[in-house]
């Protein structure tokens, strides 16, 4: 119960830590150069873990991973609203060989019918280069303009198979705490940060 409280005490603290990303994006979404190393090892190791939580509960998506350009992954994102939501988190993006290929930031505001709070995971596969290119050349991407998206939930998951993949990118939410329910990826806005 007090965790509910205080992550309900957090909504202001959110949602102006998401208009303040949101500004600050033009000027962090322009870093050149992928990371060769680990310039922020928290937050690798917390998004490592939950990438190896994502493959060992949903077997499929390490056969995704095979086949994917790079994997974006966001340990932890908090979602928390009253009639106006925000959602904020970091993440890394791996390659194929599992280094870092940089580090972004995922923000998004909601309306509507909505009162609670929440934590999860979110992971992004980006089967083209073309997907990928999008994500570093443009100014923050916009889920739902761009390359297709499809949310992969428990059912798709275990009906999917590798030789039938047709999207450009494939995004697993998981790991929910809290009391949130709608979770979804459009409206998100993704940006690259400085490592």
């Amino acid at each position: 119960m007090f965790k509910l409280v205080r992550l309900m005490a957090m909504i202001p603290v959110l949602l102006a830590a998401v208009a303040c990303s949101s500004m600050d994006s033009s000027s962090s979404g322009s870093g050149s150069s992928s990371a060769s190393g680990s310039a922020r090892p928290e937050l690798e190791q917390k998004a490592r873990d939950a990438y190896r939580t994502l493959i060992e509960k949903t077997p499929k998506a390490g056969e995704l991973a095979t086949k994917a350009t790079a994997v974006l992954v966001f340990p932890d994102i908090l979602k928390a609203g009253f009639l106006v939501g925000a959602q904020e988190g970091n993440g890394v993006m791996f390659g194929p060989d599992g280094k870092v290929m940089g580090y972004y930031n995922v923000t998004a505001l909601s309306y509507g019918l909505q009162a609670g709070a929440q934590t999860f995971h979110q992971a992004f596969f980006l089967m083209t280069p073309a997907a990928l290119s999008y994500l570093n050349s443009s100014d923050g991407w916009s889920v739902g303009m761009g390359p297709s998206v499809v949310v992969v939930d428990e059912g798709k998951a275990k009906s999917m198979t590798t030789t039938t993949l047709q999207s450009d990118v494939y995004a697993f939410i998981y790991g929910q705490e809290g009391l949130m329910a709608g979770l979804g990826v459009q409206g998100q806005k993704i940006t690259k940060t400085k490592p």
